[in-house]
């Protein structure tokens, strides 16, 4: 690649990005359905050349399928005076996402059983889902919900769970080579401008920009519906993962807090080397955080069967998006910034760039971070290719969206998800207890449950 498009200069793009995502935040979006569609035919306007593609309904996915596909056009709750005191005209995040259709008169007593809030922080809207597990509810704040007075109200959810298709899109800028670089995001999250919205709108103006130069590398830029739409990707491109050389998956790029990386699963790659460079010579504020099997796609992408090298680089002042507005109505425009999009393109921009540049003389460093301990028991993943669906061998939550602090079960799910990740005939019981800093105990406890679960074997 010629050195004078190598470091041409990177022009403003702060003030497009977030033009864009005021005009995508109003549409109400699901892992499903036609907000999805309506999004990516946005995306596709900025980039002519972006494929988009449906995987239908009961399609297998590794251990996953298709769910059905969900669209909603009305939602509202009314009290004895006929007053909508719940609108999801008035935002989206007030029905719960995947909601069933419902229309009746209920109790206060009924109706709270289906109402969802967060009384830690009572002035917001929750961001709840339920894909998996049918039901019906709507969002509120807290100090709302409160303030319900006993009697009858109508609910009305005017939406529909049918046969359809999954939706995901992807542009592949072609290179002198065929090994590509992995730029990824998901389109799943309705009217949250830093998750991720602003994650959305840059890899979109990213692809822009990078399409007009020449490159080592091909670059592939993909949205997807966070994690079942990274999954079904990587099943209906199984013999093109090989081709992936690095990838990054960009979420939560719009605030000023500090950038983090998290790095590869590997820890000592080139992408990871490469990563920091950039950003020491920045002169920002950023801190890295070793890899961990939970979080956004990368956690599909580093999984055994899979093992690319692919690293995730967001803003956040701590290990990862415990932001106090984080899914909620609280994660809107005021939190948000040009300056701050401006600054994580420059360092997604830089990255990219420091790649291709530096793919002539390159020479991949493989370095075990962790010894095998013989003496140790190890586990062997028996569904390697993506995380297993846990939910449906009622090892996971169906209620999603909530944070980690208020969910008291997260401690035990998260040592299934250390487990099943690094189960990979290289790691024993000690090891990923080591790694994940989880007791041992625990480890030991999960392991066998997971074992029992047929989901592990022991080597």
């Amino acid at each position: 690649m010629p050195e004078q498009e190598a470091d041409i200069l990177i022009e403003s793009s702060g003030t497009q990005m977030y033009e864009f995502i005021e005009q995508l935040f109003p549409i109400c979006r699901s892992i499903t359905g036609n907000g999805v569609r309506k999004t990516l035919r946005a995306i596709k306007e900025h980039l002519p050349g972006l494929e988009i593609h449906e995987v239908p309904t009961g399609e297998r996915c590794f251990d996953w399928e298709i769910p059905k596909e969900w669209n909603i056009s009305d939602a509202y709750v009314q009290d004895e005076n006929g007053k909508k005191i719940i609108d999801f005209k008035e935002h989206n995040l007030h029905v719960l996402n995947y909601s069933l259709p419902v229309n009746k008169e209920v109790t206060l007593e009924e109706l709270d059983e289906h109402l969802y809030s967060f009384p830690d922080k009572p002035d917001v809207i929750p961001y709840v889902t339920s894909y998996y597990e049918p039901r019906w509810g709507f969002c509120l704040p807290h100090n709302q919900r409160k303030q319900l007075k006993k009697g009858t109200y109508n609910v009305c959810i005017d939406s529909s769970l049918e046969t359809g298709s999954l939706t995901y899109a992807d542009l592949l800028i072609p290179g002198e080579t065929n090994q590509e670089v992995l730029i990824s995001t998901y389109v799943c999250h309705p009217s949250l401008c830093n998750d991720n919205l602003s994650g959305v709108s840059l890899v979109t103006f990213l692809a822009k920009k990078i399409q007009k130069l020449q490159n080592f590398y091909s670059i592939r830029f993909l949205f997807v519906p966070e994690t079942i739409g990274a999954i079904t990707w990587i099943a209906s491109n199984e013999k093109k993962i090989s081709q992936i050389k690095y990838g990054l998956v960009v979420t939560c790029v719009g605030t000023p807090s500090k950038f983090t990386y998290k790095k590869t699963k590997k820890g000592n790659s080139f992408l990871d080397n490469a990563v920091i460079d950039v950003l020491e010579k920045s002169n920002v504020d950023f801190q890295i955080v070793d890899f961990f099997p939970y979080g956004s796609d990368e956690r599909q992408f580093c999984s055994p069967g899979i093992n690319l090298n692919v690293g995730s680089i967001y803003r956040s002042d701590n290990k990862y998006l415990e932001y106090p507005e984080y899914h909620s109505s609280g994660d809107n425009f005021s939190i948000i910034s040009e300056k701050a999009l401006d600054e994580t393109f420059s360092i997604y921009y830089k990255i990219i760039m420091d790649l291709v540049k530096n793919s002539y003389k390159e020479k991949e460093r493989d370095i075990e971070n962790f010894k095998i301990k013989d003496k140790n028991l190890m586990y062997l993943n028996l569904f390697p290719k993506c995380e297993p669906q846990l939910s449906k061998r009622g090892l996971y939550r169906t209620i999603g969206g909530t944070t980690i602090e208020s969910d008291k079960e997260i401690f035990n799910q998260l040592a299934y998800l250390w487990i099943l990740n690094y189960s990979d005939g290289k790691y024993s019981l000690k090891d990923i207890a080591d790694i994940s800093k989880i007791d041992l105990e625990v480890i030991r406890k999960s392991a066998i449950l997971l074992e029992n679960k047929k989901l592990l074997k022991k080597i």
